[in-house]
């Protein structure tokens, strides 16, 4: 089974995209699930979790938390995430029963190693993370014997499904228990994001 574990919807500040049309162009690319994960709300993947209407198809509530240690990713939230303090982060992430990730995390300022233990999976590849930086982020997560995912971090209907995580059981469990494999291929980084700061300044206007 394939799941693209980090999306954005329209709720995140740099993206258009409408939660349902995620899920449609999510399972024309043959994906078996999905998660939102938004910046700093769950908004999007509780609407997507209203409106996915198949059984067979399972929607991943998330955030992208900022936090003074830099993104953190929490999967199966239900509440929202309302500190921006990493500890007071991973504790409201497993008060819901939901798993943190560390995301792209060569792409941001540079985090101390001593969080690694808080983190339950590591993103090891993130389609619009720069290959030798994907590399890194494997290597950390082998370092620390830490479970592995991909994403695509999409922000436009084109990146979903770049980055997938393959399991052959359930998602949660094999998160849990590292049973997990990843693929991928990275996008154009100088494109993708600039259209996302385009997305910004659009979206700042209107």
């Amino acid at each position: 089974m394939k799941y693209d574990l980090h999306t954005h919807s329209k709720y995140s500040y740099d993206s258009f995209l409408d939660p349902e049309k995620i899920i449609k162009i999510a399972k024309k690319n043959s994906l078996n699930g999905i998660a939102i994960t938004d910046h700093n709300t769950i908004k999007g993947g509780l609407i997507a979790l209203r409106e996915n209407k198949d059984k067979d198809f399972h929607l991943i509530v998330g955030a992208e938390i900022k936090t003074d240690f830099g993104d953190i990713l929490g999967l199966f939230l239900n509440e929202e995430i309302k500190s921006r303090n990493f500890y007071e982060v991973i504790d409201e992430i497993k008060s819901q029963d939901g798993l943190s990730s560390l995301p792209h995390p060569y792409r941001q300022y540079k985090f101390p190693e001593k969080i690694i233990d808080e983190i339950d999976v590591i993103e090891a590849f993130n389609a619009r993370t720069k290959k030798i930086q994907n590399d890194k982020a494997y290597q950390l997560a082998k370092k620390f014997k830490k479970p592995i995912t991909a994403g695509s971090d999409a922000h436009l209907g084109f990146e979903i499904g770049r980055g997938m995580t393959i399991v052959k059981e359930n998602i949660r469990e094999s998160l849990k228990n590292g049973k997990t494999e990843i693929n991928g291929k990275e996008s154009n980084y100088y494109l993708v994001h600039g259209l996302s700061v385009f997305s910004e300044k659009i979206k700042k206007i209107v």
